[in-house]
């Protein structure tokens, strides 16, 4: 039962560490493949604005793998119905003219594109070395 419960805990770990389809490259928020991701400052919360010739020009972030979604990533159904991904309720984007992966060639296009800014997470932490373990027994 102990060996189970453990399994049971490393599992959960596991699926909130991988509940992300998104990475931090360079300082901004970035696809698993390392493409540059965007919001458009125009959409609502839970809702895309961007559809059709504005699509094809910046394309949405689609959903792969819905089982990452949770926590600052949801989904959002757009006008076609396909899913999208979104962070803290903005919708995501990629810019069409971002040929490789680190492009950021459409950071504040129309003054309305800014990429997402991030700062990577530490994976470990420095030891405190404020605390004192000696005993005073006067």
């Amino acid at each position: 039962m102990k060996h189970a419960m453990m399994f049971a805990a490393i599992a959960v770990v596991t699926l909130a560490v991988q509940a992300n389809p998104t990475q931090v490259s360079n300082g901004v928020m970035a696809s698993k493949e390392g493409k540059t991701l965007y919001t458009f400052d125009k959409d609502a919360a839970g809702k895309s604005n961007c559809n059709g010739g504005c699509a094809a020009a910046w394309p949405p972030f689609m959903v792969a793998n819905v089982a990452l979604a949770g926590g600052d990533f949801s989904i959002v159904k757009r006008d076609d119905g396909a899913s999208q991904w979104a962070f803290k309720g903005k919708p995501l984007y990629f810019f069409a003219s971002d040929a490789k992966a680190g492009d950021v060639n459409g950071d504040k296009q129309g003054g309305v594109w800014p990429v997402l800014r991030g700062e990577a997470k530490k994976t470990s932490v420095a030891p405190d070395t404020s605390y004192s373990a000696g005993y005073n027994y006067n």
